[in-house]
């Protein structure tokens, strides 16, 4: 069969039990996601490229923990999540949000002229900025990452009910914040 055909499941189940070379395509599938993820996390590319390879170091090293009647993409989400915390911990980042391009949906997007999106998608970014992360980790992660409230649930580790509240929370909260900015 045909690698990329295949379940992320699947091709776990053949690295694990036969051809380690198949873990390529893992790293193929998920480079560009967990980039754009931990992009809100680094100040510069080198921090970036350091942080995506330890995930996937990390997940290689762990597949064998991953539990294959599960998901894979939440399970390597919470790996990058994690080592991006880790990653900020031992250097004493400050989180970038500015290199973060947020996606804005609104009905009269198409109407707004460019000068006027750029404004509000900087409104949005500083907004982003003055939330904690309990609010702001689940906004990205199911607003511009498109995770549902279960893969978000296993990424941050916490109760699928929770994850409701907290993104109901913090959208109120930005609210609150982009209501200042105007």
């Amino acid at each position: 069969m045909n690698p990329k055909e295949m379940s992320d499941e699947e091709v776990v189940k053949i690295v694990r039990e036969s051809d380690k070379n198949l873990y390529v395509e893992i790293i193929k599938r998920y480079e560009t996601k967990l980039s754009h993820y931990l992009q809100k996390f680094s100040r510069n590319h080198d921090e970036l490229e350091d942080i995506l390879q330890m995930v996937f170091l990390k997940t290689y090293k762990n597949l064998y923990g991953f539990d294959i009647e599960k998901k894979f993409s939440p399970w390597i989400y919470r790996i990058a999540h994690n080592e991006a915390l880790n990653y900020i911990r031992k250097n004493k980042i400050e989180i970038n949000l500015e290199s973060v391009e947020y996606k804005i949906l609104d009905e009269k997007a198409g109407i707004l002229s460019k000068l006027e999106r750029k404004s509000i998608q900087k409104d949005v970014k500083d907004a982003l900025s003055k939330l904690s992360s309990k609010y702001r980790d689940p906004l990205i992660l199911h607003y511009l990452e498109g995770n549902s409230y279960e893969e978000i649930s296993d990424i941050l580790r916490i109760n699928k009910n929770t994850v409701g509240i907290l993104i109901l929370r913090g959208k109120k909260k930005l609210k609150e914040y982009l209501k200042e900015e105007i």
